[in-house]
């Protein structure tokens, strides 16, 4: 269980309402500890009925908790910093941001005060303990590091890297959700187009490729090396892999990872 008792969820989206779900389901926050904060309350009467501390007063969060995890959309970050860096405790708090484009550096400059930051890029398998999140702070021995990866290890898979390559990151893993829950889309309205129902066309098409991506995971082999166990001479899987590639699907997905990555750099402005 972690040492910091509360934790405020500045921004009740998707992104935060995401990670509030995970938090609670890992037991290392009961939602009782876990302040969400929302402009519009009611839609969160819902995470108020299971616990959660729901209030559009980010102050009152902010003062009544020590880790602060900001999950509002870029173009709020500077309106929300100067909203709550009275309140901020060098002493008390840390800062974990999940905001696409916002370096450590430019939320300090912010809040004008010597707080601990880390920038943190989850995705929205989080809520099922299944994120892929990557982590930077200005120090790899920094307390606030720890901690947030105490958190998101709870939550799924972390990985800490260089802040540079957040932007990268944001594209690969949290743009990568849809890339591949629209890949699993295509497969399955392709099983529909070969004589399954649309139920169990997506079934088989999720399941398949959760499959894929365990292999991945536990045996920690090239995704080749287990392409080449399906692929016979003359076989039907190298036919269907052949027509994909003639068709551009490696290098589509190329191609949208690097735009979405171009994309996200820009998505914060300092002002």
């Amino acid at each position: 269980m972690s040492s910091f008792k509360n934790i405020a969820i500045l921004g009740g989206g998707n992104i935060g309402l995401a990670i509030a779900q995970g938090l609670q389901s890992s037991s290392l926050y009961d939602a009782k500890n876990i302040f969400i904060t929302r402009r519009k309350v009611d839609i969160l009467d819902e995470y108020k009925n299971l616990g959660f501390k729901i209030t559009s007063n980010n102050i009152e969060a902010v003062a009544n908790s020590q880790v602060i995890l900001i999950a509002v959309q870029p173009q709020q970050l500077n309106e929300l910093l100067s909203e709550i860096a009275p309140v901020l405790n060098p002493d008390k708090h840390i800062i974990i941001s999940v905001v696409s484009g916002a370096s450590i550096k430019a939320i300090k400059n912010r809040v004008e005060k010597n707080v601990e930051v880390v920038r943190v890029m989850p995705n929205t398998a989080i809520a099922i303990q299944e994120s892929m999140t990557c982590i930077s702070a200005d120090h790899k021995n920094s307390d606030a590091l720890k901690v947030a990866e105490e958190i998101f290890s709870q939550v799924g898979k972390t990985l800490i890297i260089d802040e540079e390559l957040m932007i990268p990151a944001t594209a690969l893993c949290a743009c990568g959700i849809a890339f591949f829950l629209r890949a699993v889309r295509a497969a399955s309205q392709g099983g529909i187009e070969i004589g399954f129902h649309s139920d169990e066309a997506l079934l088989m098409a999720a399941q398949t490729a959760k499959g894929a991506a365990t292999l991945l995971l536990s045996g920690k082999a090239h995704p080749e090396s287990e392409v080449d166990k399906v692929t016979t001479p003359r076989g039907c899987t190298i036919s269907g892999l052949n027509q994909m590639e003639h068709n551009g699907f490696s290098s589509a997905l190329i191609r949208g990872i690097v735009t979405s990555a171009d994309k996200a750099a820009k998505l914060y402005k300092i002002d």
